[in-house]
């Protein structure tokens, strides 16, 4: 769950085997025959009848982690499927699990840059996959015009509520693309890293508090920067809104570029407004109940979806629709090249947001039926 917070005028923006057009080879999964680890005692422990033998949540965790995914090895292996999407399931979940058993333990991270862990990518990475390929039935393309090193700031367009299948679609079909060692970060609200289980899921994925310090760190460090300009306004947008581009006039993310000179990669995508019906952002109620100043939130829209069916802001939960998804990579974006050493702000938001609308109009009159695609 990730809901991005917008890129505003001064640059704080918000963060199965998908057909990638033939330029996104799946990666390897982990070692099937991977040994699991052992939460052992101290053989040289004191018996003292006083002394109680203490085991940390997380090793606890670990060890539950572990019988989990032998059990998933067996039912892997009795119904004949590869074991890589089980096994990789098991992994996130029980990250998942260990972060929510240890949450008054844990302690906001020094740097949530370094909570991104390659690792981590490669073991579960399968389970995206199968998630991407055969629920979202994914059509990524476009890749290959994203630099193969260096910093540079993808922009895209955001759908889907807090439950947003077109970036963990995107996620790993760029991993899948680029390889877990390539660095690559997601902005994300607040909120999202004041859910237990649900930031554990994220974190180790890149995804960062959306700041600008988080911002121009991760360029510096010559990352692939995912922001969303259209935040909340934008992922929450009406259903019958999914063809329009609605960044709100922020053009933060034109003055981070030209401030670290680093090309735009326009990402578009179509497919994330149909995984529920979403009635309207209730930009008046929020305002009402002073959420942007509370919890920085300017929207408090109804969702209809299941298993609960009615939803505020996608609580208590929502299951998305298996709608298809749709993402086409653009061709960089040299603000100075195209605009001169003295580009206006203005003039680069309409030259990005110009070329992303055309592309999304384009996907979406190729789109026979909702949901289906």
């Amino acid at each position: 769950m990730v809901l991005n917070a917008p890129v505003e005028r001064l640059g704080s923006p918000v963060p199965g085997v998908a057909q990638v057009n033939g330029d996104s080879p799946a990666l390897a999964g982990p070692d099937a025959d991977r040994a699991l680890d052992e939460v052992a005692g101290d053989p040289d422990a004191d018996a003292d009848a006083s002394s109680v033998a203490v085991v940390s949540s997380a090793e606890a965790s670990h060890a539950r982690g572990s019988l989990i995914t032998a059990g998933s090895r067996v039912l892997s292996a009795l119904l004949g499927a590869a074991p890589d999407p089980f096994e990789a399931a098991v992994r996130m979940l029980g990250a998942a699990a260990a972060d929510v058993v240890g949450t008054f333990d844990r302690a906001a991270p020094a740097d949530p840059l370094d909570e991104r862990d390659s690792e981590y990518i490669r073991e579960t990475l399968p389970a995206l996959r199968l998630l991407s390929s055969l629920y979202f039935r994914a059509d990524v393309r476009g890749l290959s015009n994203i630099p193969v090193a260096g910093p540079v700031l993808l922009v895209g367009n955001h759908s889907g509520g807090t439950m947003i299948a077109d970036t963990f679609v995107f996620a790993q079909a760029f991993y899948d693309h680029f390889g877990a060692d390539r660095r690559f970060h997601q902005l994300a609200h607040d909120l999202v890293f004041n859910v237990p289980g649900a930031r554990a899921l994220v974190q180790r994925y890149g995804t960062i508090p959306a700041s600008p310090e988080n911002m121009k760190r991760a360029l510096l460090r010559g990352a692939a920067l995912l922001v969303y300009p259209g935040g909340d306004h934008e992922t929450f947008r009406p259903s019958w809104e999914s063809s329009e581009v609605g960044f709100g006039g922020r053009t933060g993310f034109i003055e981070l570029a030209l401030e670290h000179n680093v090309p735009i990669v326009p990402v578009v995508a179509i497919g994330g407004q149909e995984t529920a019906l979403f009635l309207g952002r209730g930009k008046r109620l929020a305002s009402a109940l002073q959420l942007n100043r509370l919890l920085r939130l300017k929207v408090l829209p109804l969702v209809l979806g299941p298993p609960f069916g009615v939803t505020v802001l996608d609580l208590p939960g929502r299951l998305p629709l298996p709608s298809k998804i749709t993402i086409r990579v653009l061709r960089p974006v040299d603000l100075r090249k195209r605009l001169g050493p003295n580009a206006d702000p203005e003039e680069g938001y309409a030259l990005v947001t110009s070329s992303m609308q055309r592309t999304l109009t384009t996907l979406a009159n190729n789109r026979r039926f909702p949901v289906i695609g």
